[in-house]
């Protein structure tokens, strides 16, 4: 969820680009602005330091942004028990490990170093309801091409959880398609030497998180059953080329925390500035209670959680088919000379120094090198097994 992204001028801006013409091109800039500090807070209820999050809306032109620092943070329940967050690393982060209980109210308070204070109204956790299975299976999407399905699947037979929030974190093997045992590397400014290639260079991991806010709402459904496809994979795509995993987190939400998310992804999916949905402040359950005047962006929300881990091979669905890769990985051909016709020694040393090409052989001074993508995955992966890796 991605808050701060969500800009209350697109309409200022699109008057802007009306104005000075449509043959134009007009630079979004922000003529007026009004800093507002956004809220991520969801308490869960796993044993852990829980975090929150506050930033400050950004401007059209601001290509960072800029957290809410100095603030004091806290999260009370009906109990009289209060935790404490620590500032780190961009983030609030409870003091200690505890998790959100059945029929406790929380409450969240926040104290910003200017002296305002902002309160929300109290939660309670909703029903704790796991995650059931995930599923992948081999399917066609709609435009026809072939890949990878994977469902969520959950049941809540006293029809208690009906509003559900989804994320996910997928993570991939990469094994580099051109990888060998020998490193050309440049001993002078017309010289090569081959060295033996690391191995730790031949396979790595990547990994990336779900953008989108993904909700379902059972309200309409006659049971309290999810059956979700939560991820298409098309066969063409190298991140399932060997090995894939996805972690699917599952929040179940009350009405007002599913009404918050839905109207934010709908404002934050509107294709087009001409968009009727036209971007005004979010309402949330948090409010400035010393100032009256003063907006907040955000919601505290307190969502059971559960999560599943699955891995497949790309053999599971595509057995005896070649391997897909995001690049050709065509040999580059290079005469290692200078000065004479044909040489070509200054533009491979190039390559070489800037690590943008690797060694494939050679036979004299004819060498043949390949993209550093397709030889070196740590060129834009990690090496780093993942602790929770199964092969």
């Amino acid at each position: 969820m991605k808050i701060h992204k969500i800009k209350n001028i697109i309409l200022l801006a699109f008057l802007a680009i009306v104005f000075n013409g449509c043959t134009e091109t007009y630079p979004l800039l922000t003529n007026t602005y009004e800093e507002i500090i956004v809220v991520e807070a969801t308490l869960t209820n796993e044993l852990k330091n829980q975090e929150i999050k506050i930033t400050k809306t950004s401007k059209f032109e601001d290509q960072s942004v800029q957290t809410e620092t100095g603030a004091k943070v806290t999260v009370k329940d009906d109990q009289n028990n209060e935790y404490l967050f620590i500032e780190s690393a961009g983030t609030y982060k409870s003091q200690s490990v505890f998790q959100a209980l059945p029929d406790r109210k929380y409450t969240l308070e926040i104290t910003t170093k200017d002296g305002k204070i902002y309160q929300s109204t109290p939660q309670t956790l909703t029903t704790v309801n796991p995650i059931e299975s995930v599923v992948p299976s081999l399917a066609t999407n709609k435009d026809n091409e072939t890949g990878v399905q994977i469902n969520v699947n959950t049941f809540d037979p006293a029809k208690t959880s009906k509003y559900y929030r989804y994320e996910y974190d997928e993570t991939y093997k990469i094994v580099a398609p051109r990888w060998t045992s020998l490193k050309i590397i440049a001993t002078g400014t017309q010289t090569v030497d081959l060295i033996n290639n690391d191995p730790n260079t031949r396979i790595c991991y990547s990994s990336k998180n779900s953008t989108d806010i993904i909700l379902v709402n059972t309200n309409d459904k006659t049971e309290d059953r999810v059956n979700l496809p939560i991820r298409f994979i098309e066969e063409s795509n190298y991140i399932i080329g060997h090995r894939y995993s996805i972690l699917v987190k599952q929040y179940v939400e009350n009405l007002e925390a599913y009404t918050f998310h839905k109207t934010l992804r709908d404002i934050a999916g509107s294709s087009s500035i001409l968009s009727p949905k036209q971007p005004g402040l979010i309402s949330g359950n948090i409010k400035c209670i010393n100032d009256s005047s003063t907006k907040v962006i955000g919601f505290f929300d307190v969502a059971s959680y559960s999560e599943k881990r699955i891995f497949f091979n790309y053999s599971d669905f595509f057995p005896n088919k070649p391997i897909p890769y995001f690049n050709t990985c065509e040999d580059v051909p290079f005469k290692f000379c200078f000065g004479g016709e044909d040489c070509e020694g200054e533009t491979m040393i190039y390559n070489i120094n800037r690590e943008l090409m690797t060694y494939i052989g050679n036979s004299g001074i004819n060498y043949k090198l390949v993209d550093a993508v397709c030889g070196d995955c740590t060129s834009f992966s990690s090496n780093i097994k993942p602790s929770f890796w199964i092969d």
